[in-house]
């Protein structure tokens, strides 16, 4: 169960990276929120509400590839404990709601 568990959180992190570095054509720099404003690098767009401007910039891809690698990290160093490792479940946690997920998860 470990191994198809350890699958899913790969394939995962993959779509997530793969997204982010699509988000990020010229590695532009860091998202920023500006009140209604999220500055995407590359263009501006307002009309958000505030909290939401900074929810959105605070998913700026170079960010996103960051969270990604610290997780490729911790999944590397418990790949091989014994089921149920606590700190994979808590990785997969997010994606329960993915078809994909495992149903011994």
């Amino acid at each position: 169960m470990t191994e198809e568990l350890v699958r899913f959180l790969e394939a995962r992190l993959d779509e997530e990276a793969d997204l982010a570095r699509r988000c990020d054509g010229d590695g532009c720099g860091e998202w920023s929120a500006h009140g209604h404003t999220v500055d995407f690098c590359q263009v501006d767009l307002s009309g958000f509400h505030p909290t939401i401007a900074q929810h959105v910039a605070l998913h700026d891809p170079a960010r996103v590839l960051r969270e990604i690698e610290a997780k490729r990290r911790i999944l590397a160093r418990h790949a091989r404990d014994p089921w149920p490792c606590h700190d994979l479940r808590d990785l997969a946690s997010p994606y329960v709601d993915h078809p994909d997920f495992p149903a011994q998860a």
